[in-house]
């Protein structure tokens, strides 16, 4: 997936970065900030840069990519694509509805959750994370909804200000109903996730979506298998908090926290609810 010119980066040893779950909003003006810092200081000296999912608190639809803040990302990421980073960008459950028209402007590569990567030697199996929030019975389903082509046709038929006004109708839903959900609900199911070990026959996953950062280490019948979960980002609030994933040329996964700082392994874990 390596595009021939990385090598002339300016950082080599930096194969690939995995960000997800910026929730970028004009509500929070830090946030963008600091993810576009991370672009320009960071994924912009990296071979692949890997978008995980809810880059933006919600997308609807392409038509709307001339919004000052969604103009302004998308030009970001364009001057990483432009630089020699190898964009790719996999869908979240907040902006599933981005599509060709983004890909066009951004010159991303769209990947499907769960898609099986090389990187650096390394095997390993990519996802967002809502999928594999199976207790979440109610989620699931309306997942399942709006993921298929008919509701899309038919929801990005109709215009633009009613999109928004319909999603900012059932982001309020979704805050009440989570408030009434347990941390263990909203969370990955570990069925789930070794259904998607097996069917990847990978022992290495990143993933997004929970809000939970943590490195997860688990033995099995199949062997050892280790689930690295990205951070959201939030440099609004009190206290900051976002980050990102990086695989070195020796294969080696390495934590950072949203100032671009080193994470010690003692320091990674959080049980924070998403």
């Amino acid at each position: 997936m390596t595009r021939p010119d990385t090598a002339t980066k300016a950082q080599p040893e930096l194969v690939a970065l995995f960000v997800s779950d910026v929730h970028l909003q004009e509500q929070a003006p830090a946030t963008t900030a600091a993810f576009l810092h991370f672009l320009t200081q960071h994924a912009s000296h990296a071979q692949q840069l890997y978008v995980l999912g809810d880059l933006f608190e919600y997308w609807a639809g392409d038509d709307d990519s001339d919004a000052p803040l969604n103009r302004q990302v998308i030009e970001a990421l364009r001057a990483v694509s432009d630089g020699g980073t190898a964009l790719f960008w996999m869908a979240g459950n907040r902006d599933f509805l981005v599509a060709d028209g983004f890909f066009t402007a951004t010159g991303a590569t769209p990947l499907a959750d769960g898609i099986v990567v090389d990187i650096a030697g390394k095997k390993m199996v990519l996802a967002h994370g809502d999928a594999q929030c199976t207790d979440d019975t109610a989620y699931i389903a309306f997942r399942n909804e709006v993921r298929q082509a008919s509701w899309q046709r038919q929801f990005l038929g109709m215009p633009l200000t009613q999109r928004k006004a319909i999603i900012a109708g059932m982001r309020s839903k979704s805050r009440e109903a989570q408030s009434m959900k347990s941390e263990e609900i909203m969370d990955v199911h570990p069925d789930a996730i070794d259904a998607l070990f097996a069917a990847s026959d990978t022992a290495l996953m990143i993933h997004g979506h929970t809000h939970r950062p943590a490195t997860h280490v688990v033995s099995g019948a199949r062997g050892t298998n280790v689930r690295y979960v990205l951070p959201d980002w939030d440099c609004d609030g009190t206290p900051k908090r976002g980050g990102w994933l990086a695989v070195n040329a020796a294969g080696d996964i390495l934590r950072f926290d949203f100032n671009g700082d080193l994470v010690a392994p003692d320091q990674q874990d959080s049980d924070r609810p998403a």
